[in-house]
C-alpha cells in the first residue's frame, strides 16, 4: 500500500438511500473526477475551480450518462486528508454507486483500505493519533455520553492536555541532558524545585486521567445489568417496562423465560444493557436447566445485579428473601446489588412498611403499572460517577491510551523517586525519556506500522 495513490470509496453507509457520497483523495483526485464529470455549465473544468466549491453536473463515460450529481472540491492542504479531495453526491441506488466507483477505478484510482482517509489525515498532520481514534469512536457512539466524549477528544481536548505535559517535561529533559554535557563542571541547569513541582502536577493529571477510564469504559461499552430472581416474579415485565416495549414474553406460567434476553437503552446519556435471565429454581426440565446455567454465566459478566422478588407472595416469609440476598452478596461481593420488591400494587400500607423496615435499601416497584421504574433508573445512574462528564472533564475511553498512561505514570514515579533521593542526572534522564516515549505513543509522535495497522483496521471503509 502506498499513500501516493489516489483512493476512492463510498463515504456513506452501504445500501440504498436517498443519496450516497463517493470520496476520492490523492494528488490526482481532481483530474480523475474532471475526466468523469460534465458540468451543466458548458466548458467548466473542476481543476480550475476554487477549493470548497460545489458543482452540478453529470457523471459520464463517453456518451453514457450515469447520474446527475453534485461534486464538492477540496484542495490541499485545506481538506480532511490534507490532500486534494473530491466528494461525489449521487443518487443512492446501489447500482449507481458501484458504477461510479468502477468508473473511478478504471481511471487510475484504487479502492481505499479501512480507515485510509483518516490515516492520511494523521500522516499529513491534520489529526494526531488520539484524535484519529476519536473519529472511529464518534461513528460508533450510540448515546449522548459516548458522543460527548468522542467529540471532545476529536477536537483535541485529551491530546492537547497530554501534549502540554509532554512539552513541559521535554523542556526539563533538555536541561537535564545539557547538564550531562557539562558533567565535569558540576552545574545544574534544571531547577530541581521547579522540576519537582512539574512532576507532582504531571502525577496529579495522570492519576485523574487513569481514574477516569473506569467511567470512560462504561460510557463507551455500556453497563451490563442482570435481572435475576425466582420464576414468575416479573423479570420479563420489568424488562418490558424499562424498554417501553413488549420485548420479552410475559406469562403466568413459571419458567416462561428459558434463555437470556438482552436489550439496550440509554439512561441519562449512559448505555445500559439489560439481561432478562431465566428464573432460578430447582427443575428437572432440561431446557430450563440450561437457561438457569446461562443465568449464572450472565451474572458473572454483569457489572450490576438486580434481584427481583414477588412481594405479594414473600411478604409472609421475608427471612427467606434475606437468605437469597445474602447468597448473591456472598457469591458476587464486588458487584453492586439492587434489591427490588415487585408487585407492590398488591400490598397494603402496613405490608409496605414491613418490607422497608425488614430489608435495608429495598426499592419498591410495580413493573405492571410502572410505579418505581423511574426511581430504579435513577438508582442505576447513581452507581456511575458521571461528575467528570457533567463538568466536561477529559475522560479516557481508549484501552490503548489507558495502557500508555499507566506506563507513563510508572516512569514518572521513578523520576519523582530519583528527585527525592538525589539520583544522578544521567539516570534521571533515562526515566524521563521513557515517560516521554509513552506520552508520545498516545498522540502519535512515536508510532510504528503495526500500531497504525491495528488502529485503522477497526475503521469502516470510506472514513
Amino acid at each position: 500500500m502506498t499513500h501516493q495513490d489516489t483512493i476512492v470509496a463510498l463515504a456513506t453507509a452501504s445500501g440504498s438511500g436517498a443519496i450516497a457520497v463517493i470520496r476520492l483523495s490523492g494528488k490526482d483526485a481532481i483530474p480523475i473526477a474532471d475526466r468523469c464529470f460534465q458540468s451543466v455549465t458548458k466548458g467548466k473544468s473542476l481543476e480550475k475551480q476554487d477549493t470548497h466549491t460545489i458543482h452540478l453536473g453529470h457523471i459520464v463515460e463517453g456518451s453514457r450518462v450515469y447520474d446527475e450529481v453534485l461534486v464538492s472540491v477540496f484542495k490541499n492542504p485545506n481538506s480532511y486528508t490534507g490532500e486534494d479531495v473530491v466528494e461525489i453526491s449521487c443518487h443512492g441506488s446501489l447500482y449507481i454507486q458501484q458504477e461510479i466507483i468502477q468508473l473511478c477505478l478504471r481511471n487510475d484510482c484504487r479502492m481505499a483500505n479501512a480507515g485510509e482517509f483518516t490515516l492520511r489525515a494523521f500522516l499529513n498532520g491534520k489529526l494526531d493519533l488520539s484524535q484519529a481514534e476519536a473519529v472511529a469512536d464518534l461513528i460508533a457512539s450510540d448515546n449522548e455520553a459516548s458522543h460527548q466524549v468522542a467529540i471532545q477528544q476529536m477536537r483535541g481536548g485529551f491530546s492537547s492536555e497530554i501534549a502540554k505535559l509532554r512539552e513541559e517535561l521535554l523542556n526539563f529533559a533538555s536541561l537535564i541532558e545539557l547538564e550531562l554535557d557539562f558533567a565535569e563542571e558540576d552545574v545544574e541547569f534544571a531547577d530541581r524545585t521547579q522540576f519537582k513541582a512539574l512532576v507532582d502536577r504531571i502525577t496529579f493529571v495522570l492519576k485523574r486521567l487513569i481514574d477516569s477510564f473506569a467511567v470512560g469504559n462504561v460510557i463507551k461499552n455500556g453497563i451490563p445489568v442482570a435481572i435475576v430472581g425466582e420464576p414468575n416474579v416479573g423479570k420479563s415485565t420489568l424488562l418490558n417496562a424499562l424498554l417501553n416495549e413488549e420485548r420479552a414474553i410475559v406469562s403466568e406460567i413459571a419458567g416462561t423465560t428459558r434463555d437470556t434476553i438482552e436489550d439496550e437503552i440509554s439512561i441519562g446519556g449512559i448505555g445500559f444493557r439489560f439481561i432478562d435471565t431465566a428464573g432460578i429454581r430447582e427443575t428437572e426440565d432440561i431446557v430450563e436447566t440450561i437457561g438457569i446455567k446461562k443465568t449464572f454465566e450472565k451474572i458473572d459478566q454483569a457489572q450490576v445485579v438486580i434481584y427481583l422478588f414477588d412481594s405479594s407472595k414473600m411478604i409472609s416469609d421475608l427471612k427467606l428473601v434475606q437468605v437469597e440476598i445474602e447468597k448473591i452478596k456472598n457469591k458476587y461481593p464486588q458487584k453492586p446489588l439492587l434489591i427490588i420488591a415487585n408487585k407492590i400494587d398488591q400490598l397494603d400500607d402496613s405490608q409496605l412498611a414491613e418490607l422497608q423496615n425488614t430489608i435495608d435499601g429495598i426499592k419498591l416497584l410495580s413493573a405492571k403499572t410502572g410505579f418505581g421504574v423511574e426511581q430504579l433508573t435513577n438508582s442505576l445512574l447513581e452507581l456511575i460517577n458521571t461528575g467528570a462528564l457533567r463538568n466536561n472533564e477529559t475522560i479516557v475511553t481508549n484501552s490503548r491510551h489507558y495502557d500508555a498512561l499507566l506506563k507513563a505514570f510508572e516512569e514518572i514515579q521513578k523520576v519523582k523517586h530519583g528527585l527525592d533521593t538525589g539520583l544522578s542526572g544521567d539516570l534521571l534522564a533515562i526515566d524521563i525519556r521513557q515517560a516521554l516515549y509513552h506520552f508520545g505513543e498516545i498522540t502519535g509522535e512515536i508510532t510504528n506500522d503495526d500500531l497504525l495497522g491495528n488502529i485503522f483496521a477497526n475503521f469502516c471503509i470510506g472514513k
